[in-house]
Order: structure tokens, then C-alpha cells, then sequence
């Protein structure tokens, strides 16, 4: 093998890092595979913050809109809201804080 095979080869190999980093960039951009999409300038208002499996069946799935969080059971056949309007949870457990400091 002369330089130039050498020269060929590394040419490939950066142009094949190269697509896997733009591939990995575009599926984040998008959102694939469970990644949160990073669009710029969009606010997005619906969001899953939590999602925690009951059994094999059921999970049990934390929804965030605008600022209220919503408790929902997701199964096979049903689905069912638990609890509606949670508000930030920072928020409560701060004001605990704050009430058990002035006693």
C-alpha cells in the first residue's frame, strides 16, 4: 500500500464520523429514541416528566402542561387521570419549608 491508499482510507474514516455525528445531531433535533427535541425558539407546552411502570401492563405517567401536572394510569385497555392540576412541585415543597421554618 502507497501514501495514497493511507490518504483514502483516512478521508473515509472522517467522512463516516462525520455522517454518525450528524446523524446523532439530527435524532436529537427531532427527538428520537426518547431524546427531548431541541428546537430553537419553540417553547414546547406538552411534556412527560415522569413515567414509572406499575406492573407489565401499567405505567404510571407524570404530564406536564403549561405549568400543571396531570397523574395518569396508562394500560392495556384503559386509560385513567388519577389526579388533575398538581402544581410545581418545587414550588409546594418550598412553602413547607417556609411554614415549618416559622413555627
Amino acid at each position: 500500500m502507497n501514501y495514497v491508499d493511507y490518504t483514502w482510507f483516512v478521508l473515509a474514516l472522517v467522512l463516516v464520523i462525520g455522517l454518525i455525528l450528524l446523524a446523532g445531531k439530527l435524532a436529537q433535533w427531532f427527538g428520537v429514541g426518547g431524546a427531548k427535541p431541541t428546537r430553537l425558539g419553540r417553547k414546547r407546552r406538552l411534556t412527560v416528566s415522569e413515567v414509572l411502570p406499575i406492573d407489565s401492563r401499567t405505567k404510571a405517567v407524570l404530564l406536564r402542561r403549561d405549568d400543571v401536572e396531570h397523574l395518569v394510569l396508562l394500560g392495556s385497555q384503559d386509560t385513567r387521570v388519577v389526579e388533575r392540576g398538581i402544581g410545581p412541585a418545587a414550588s409546594s415543597f418550598q412553602e413547607a419549608m417556609n411554614e415549618d421554618a416559622g413555627e
